[in-house]
Order: C-alpha cells, then structure tokens, then sequence
C-alpha cells in the first residue's frame, strides 16, 4: 500500500471521526434542550415552545437516525453487496430529513393553527420560558460551533468556499446536523418573539404565528435535505472537478487516443464509481491491452483516492450508435463522444 493511500485511509477515518463527533454533540444538545422546552411549554401553555420541544424531539430523532448511517454504511462490500453499503448512509439521512417533517413541522403547523383559530389563553410562568430559551440557545450554540468548525475545515480541504461545499458535498451527516442547528437557533428567536409579543400584548396570536413560522422553517429545512439525499441515492455523478481531472489523466496517456465515454456515480460519501470506455491505440495487442489497463488502474487509485470500483471498456470512438448516446447524454460541450477529424 503506498503512502498516498494510506493517508487518504487516515483522512478518511478522521473525518468519518469527526461526523460522529459532530452527531454525537447534537444528540446530546438536542435531547437535553427537548426535555426543557416540554417542561416549559407545559407550565407556559406556549404554542411556540411546544412547537420548539417538538423541533428538538425531531432533530433528536434525526441525529439517532444519522449515528445509525455512519455505523451501518462502513461496512465493508460482500456477495450481496460488491459494492459496499456506502448509499446507507444516504438513505437514513433522507428518512432523518422525512422525520424532521413529520415529527416536527407537522404538529408546529398544527399547533400554531390551533392556537390561532382556537380560544384565547392565558400566559403563565413566562420567565421559566425565557431562561430555557437562553439556555437552549447556548446549547444548540455548542453544537453548531462543532458543525461549522467541521463545515469549514472541509470545505477548506476541497477549496471550495463552505456554501459551495455544502451544495456539493456527499456527507449528508456533516450537511444535516448544520441545516438542523442553524434552523435551531433561528426557531429559538421566534419563539422567543412569540413569547415575549404574546407577554406584551396578551394576544397569543404572535405566539401561534410563531409556532406556524417554525413548522414552515423545518419544512424548508427537510426539503432542502430530502432533496439531497434523493440526488445521491439516485446515482450522482462525482465531484465536476475530480470527471475533469480523470477525463484529462485518461486522455493525455500515450497508450489511449480517445476518452469516448466517462461514467461516475457517488457509491458513498467519497466513494466513486469510474467507468470508462476508452478508444486504444490500434498497434495494441491483446495482452499489451490487459497489462495497460491494470496500469492504468493502479495508477488511478493511487493519484485519486476517492476511486472505490474502477471499469475500464475499450470501445471505438467512430462507433455511431456510441457516438449518439454520449451526445444525447452530455452534449457537445464535453468533447466526448466527437470523432477524431
């Protein structure tokens, strides 16, 4: 094993360190934080600070359901999965995204509704709501302080500026614990408004459009998630930036005259699949073709890393029925699939 891989393996397991650590920190967070805003929204009677007991009970939920991914998606591939269960951990991130929705938003939708359209109520014990507020907010802080710090190192890693990294990203575990905290914080800010309208006033409307502006929050925040993680259980193409790369290393060998078709799809979070159908060089004999194709192999594992399942197809680049399915897929822009003149 060469130094490079052996390094990429570390960074790999400090990173999937961190992940958990950052998940961990906000289950601890978030289950402490949900005991407190129930107790509080019990002695209120507040719509807001149910609805925001509800939010964390969701976002307790989420980060049990993201442990279960990072555990479940390290192991390694067997017969019934040869390419390893790496997509795991972006199918319990999207059934995390499902329950932030239902558990939270839902009933932060109805309770904001009901308090709304139902009968005026009294406000009670307003300074308990306040100090679980404040508290809530240092804790949900702490959490989002270790989702930004690991946001940032990692988006420094890929060179990317960290909105950039997050469009990009296939850690969902990384992208949905820092979605979940930075809507925690703002949620905290209604309610702390709709509380604090609602002591002013003694109108409980401002505190049940508080509760209705959270459910509307966690809505955004679950499709924006949802959306994600269906890319990637789908079959996203790898980083733009890494097909580039590939497509120039494969095209610039003395031994390849065309890239003919380039095939990615994100097997797990930096777990690539490659396949390439590759136009030769004629004067190849069949085992010069076997031996440069287990260099080429060899040599792409170790300069990129991320490569998990490398396939490599020799195919004519003046094939029309090739030609025609590349184009139909990527265009002219690419240059791939466009005869040599």
């Amino acid at each position: 094993m060469s130094g490079r891989t052996r390094t990429a393996e570390a960074e790999a397991g400090r990173e999937g360190g961190e992940s958990t650590l950052t998940v961990l920190v906000a289950l601890g967070a978030n289950a402490a934080i949900g005991v407190l805003k129930l107790i509080a929204g019990l002695l209120t009677g507040s719509a807001a600070m149910l609805a925001e007991a509800a939010h964390s009970a969701a976002d307790t939920a989420t980060e049990g359901l993201l442990l279960t991914a990072l555990r479940r998606s390290s192991r390694a591939a067997d017969r019934r999965h040869p390419f390893g269960y790496g997509k795991e951990r972006f199918f319990w991130a999207l059934i995390a995204a499902v329950s932030i929705f239902v558990s939270g938003a839902v009933f932060a939708i109805y309770e904001g509704i009901r308090t709304i359209v139902g009968e005026e109520a009294e406000q009670t014990a307003v300074l308990v709501a306040y100090v679980v507020l404040a508290i809530s907010f240092v804790l949900e802080g702490i959490s989002w302080t270790q989702a930004v710090r690991q946001l940032r190192r990692e988006a420094a890693a890929d060179e990317l500026s960290p909105m950039e990294w997050l469009r990009r990203t296939d850690d969902p575990t990384v992208k949905t614990v820092f979605f979940e905290d930075s809507a925690a914080l703002i949620g905290l800010l209604l309610a702390f408004a709709g509380v604090g309208l609602h002591q002013l006033t003694g109108s409980a409307l401002y505190d049940g459009l508080a509760s209705l502006l959270i459910g509307v929050l966690l809505t955004g925040v679950a499709y924006v998630l949802g959306r994600t993680n269906k890319g990637l259980l789908i079959g996203r193409q790898a980083d733009p930036r890494l097909v580039r790369a590939l497509r120039d290393d494969l095209g610039a060998r003395p031994e390849v005259d065309a890239v003919v078709d380039l095939l990615t799809m994100m097997l797990g979070t930096d777990q690539v699949l490659l396949c390439a159908r590759l136009d030769f060089d004629d004067a190849l004999g069949a085992a010069d073709l076997e031996r440069t194709c287990v260099a080429i192999d060899a040599d792409l594992r170790e300069r990129f890393p991320d490569l998990a399942e490398i396939f490599l197809e020799p195919v004519p680049r003046s094939d029309p029925t090739m030609r025609e399915r590349v184009l139909s897929r990527y265009g002219e822009s690419t240059g791939l699939g466009r005869p040599t003149p």
